[in-house]
């Protein structure tokens, strides 16, 4: 029986190209292939590195359809590195389904570590690094990216998320919308690059000192947000006060409810609406 190939799962520089990894330079130089997210992109890389090897596009508009191809390939023998643009692949990039069939047919899957934009902002952020969550890329409209956020409001683990230039200030104010203007973040954009920016504060500082120059939302951006606090102050809330709120989240909509509550006893919007999603059906 031939000897089938081996798919390299390759991480590639986030910014700064001296970031590469000797082990990933010797791959590209041993492998027959390479599958990248954009060929023109990644042949920059290389060619900087004076490596010279045949592309093959793989990116999220064609990777179901070109899976056979490479896995017929790997089954010919043929030794395949997968990258992305930037950064470790599969992380909000292609190659699920490739790693999958790969994994399902067999054939050998070697990951080749290196930089990653999530872990790269997250260790730097300050914000508790022992438990955390990536959630990817927020929705891009309104309402479904509330609901994701509603779905997160009592995570107590820090959370990640990718978000675009021209979709991270909306993201902003629906963050502050539903975790309050006093949750902590810290905003990365451009890491290791020349106008690498690590910034944090409240939400609702943050959204201040973005508006203040809109230079600080250019490039690729990290959001990191502190979970919610385990020692929230939910058994601290009056019974007066939580039996109103049962009332009237028979009768409202849950926010509603827990804004005419904090209002009636001064008590934080947010802190009675996580209250009640431990406590009523909305």
């Amino acid at each position: 029986m031939d000897q089938s190939g081996i798919l390299y799962i390759v991480a590639t520089p986030i910014g700064n190209l001296a970031d590469i990894t000797q082990r990933a330079l010797n791959i590209f130089k041993s492998i027959d292939l390479i599958a990248a997210e954009d060929t023109r992109h990644s042949g920059l890389l290389l060619s900087h590195y004076g490596i010279k090897k045949p592309f093959f596009a793989l990116h999220d508009h064609n990777e179901q359809q070109k899976v056979n191809t490479l896995v017929e390939k790997l089954q010919d023998g043929l030794n395949i590195a997968l990258i992305s643009d930037a950064g470790t692949p599969l992380i909000s990039d292609p190659g699920f389904h490739l790693v999958r069939h790969c994994r399902q047919e067999g054939i050998k899957v070697v990951p080749i570590p290196g930089p990653c934009a999530a872990i790269t902002a997250l260790c730097s952020s300050g914000i508790a690094s022992d438990r955390f969550c990536f959630e990817g890329f927020l929705p891009a409209k309104t309402k479904g990216r509330c609901d994701k956020l509603t779905s997160l409001l009592e995570e107590t683990r820090t959370m990640i998320f990718y978000e675009s230039t021209h979709r991270i200030l909306d993201s902003l104010i629906d963050i502050q919308k539903i975790f309050g203007t006093n949750r902590y973040i810290v905003m990365a954009r451009e890491l290791t690059k020349t106008w690498e920016t690590i910034h944090g504060s409240e939400v609702g500082e943050l959204i201040d000192w973005v508006n203040e120059d809109l230079n600080r939302i250019k490039g690729e951006i990290v959001l990191i947000i502190e979970g919610a606090s385990v020692s929230s102050n939910k058994d601290d809330i009056s019974p007066q006060a939580t039996k109103l709120l049962g009332i009237l989240s028979k009768e409202l909509p849950l926010k509603k409810a827990a804004s005419i509550v904090a209002e009636s006893f001064g008590y934080k919007k947010n802190e009675l609406y996580q209250y009640g999603l431990a406590h009523f059906k909305e």
